[in-house]
């Protein structure tokens, strides 16, 4: 639980000078095989550009002065027909969680894509193995519309299931 007399992170657009400092939160989430899909022996090099796209999508980071404690990236979910619906990816780095980081970041990113006009925010992969981020994204709304059962393979909870996560704008 978030501590009360703690101010909430400032969150930011990131910027090039950054990286540096996501990289190592990056690196641990992704090699901790525990939330994301993302493969563990990528280069930094892959998740700069991965992490780090271009406009129209944004990357933001959460800081306290000059530390960086999570980061985020948002962007159209599909392209074309599908254009209108946001989806992005957040990182809290580990010595952060509990502190209300996700919170801001996923405020931000429900603020940012009700401005530029989505009809609505879809996480296309969240494993069910993540339950501090589902909580957190049913407490700000969200539903599961659907589980791939078995579709991530979590390295102590063995095959577990991603959702499909839907916040309507």
């Amino acid at each position: 639980m978030a501590d009360p007399k703690r101010p909430v992170p400032v969150i930011r657009e990131a910027r090039e000078e950054d990286w540096p400092r996501i990289w190592p939160i990056v690196r641990d989430v992704v090699t901790a095989q525990e939330t994301f899909t993302y493969d563990p022996a990528m280069s930094e090099d892959d998740a700069r550009n991965l992490w780090l796209l271009p406009a129209p999508a944004r990357v933001v980071v959460a800081v306290d002065g000059d530390l960086v404690l999570g980061t985020a990236n948002m962007y159209a979910n599909r392209p074309g027909p599908g254009d209108h619906i946001a989806s992005g990816s957040l990182m809290v780095a580990g010595e952060a969680r509990g502190l209300g980081v996700g919170r801001a970041l996923v405020t931000d990113m429900i603020t940012w894509a009700r401005r530029e006009g989505f009809a609505a925010i879809q996480f296309n992969a969240v494993a069910d193995s993540n339950r501090s981020a589902i909580h957190l994204y049913e407490s700000l709304g969200f539903t599961t519309l659907g589980t791939a059962p078995g579709a991530f393979r979590h390295p102590t909870e063995g095959h577990v299931g991603l959702r499909i996560m839907w916040l309507p704008l």
